[in-house]
């Protein structure tokens, strides 16, 4: 009977032995379960992360977009108007080149008058950024800023040089409005 006893005490062993390996084996998973928790939560927590910061990204450069957009609006909004504007400035100008000396005494105070009225035209266009580009005779020829209305060779000049200007140009900001109206020489160098 003792046989039997020891068998019995070592079948308990064995049992005890199984549920304490499965009790450990339990919490072994458990924490392997957590493990795998923790470590979504990290990928998941470096995606957010990685959101957030595109996201700030895209805001900061909305807002220069936006900056941008306003200084242009600022700057060249007015465009249009101007452009539209710039005959007035040359039909004034014209009319002041052909006064003569016996109009100028004749209607002095209305040639003053025009006289006057292009002055703050030509105030007004600086205020707002608008700046003449006047080229002289014998200038190069710069296709950024001028507009060739004709060539022609002329004794005495080189190839692209400017021979005659028929209207100034203007720049707003640093855009051009109008690019300037030049003959150009053709003369073979």
């Amino acid at each position: 009977m003792a046989e039997p006893k020891e068998n019995e005490f070592l079948d308990d062993i064995e049992t005890a032995v199984a549920e304490e390996m499965a009790d450990d084996l339990i919490d072994i998973e458990e924490e392997v379960a957590t493990l795998d928790e923790l470590d979504a939560v990290r990928a998941e927590r470096d995606d957010m992360r990685d959101r957030w910061m595109r996201a700030l990204a895209d805001a900061e450069n909305a807002r220069k977009r936006a900056d941008k957009a306003r200084i242009d609006g600022e700057n060249y909004g007015g465009s249009k108007l101007a452009r539209d504007l710039l005959p007035v400035y040359d039909n004034m100008k014209r009319a002041i080149e052909a006064v003569g000396e016996e109009q100028r005494e004749a209607a002095a105070a209305l040639i003053e008058g025009v006289e006057l009225t292009m002055r703050e035209l030509v105030n007004v266009f600086s205020k707002h950024g608008i700046t003449p580009v006047a080229p002289e005779v014998g200038d190069k020829f710069d296709p950024q800023l001028h507009q060739a209305m004709f060539e022609a060779p002329v004794p005495g000049t080189k190839a692209g040089d400017i021979i005659q200007v028929s209207a100034e140009g203007f720049m707003i900001h640093d855009r051009l409005l109008r690019p300037a109206q030049v003959g150009v020489s053709s003369t073979p160098a």
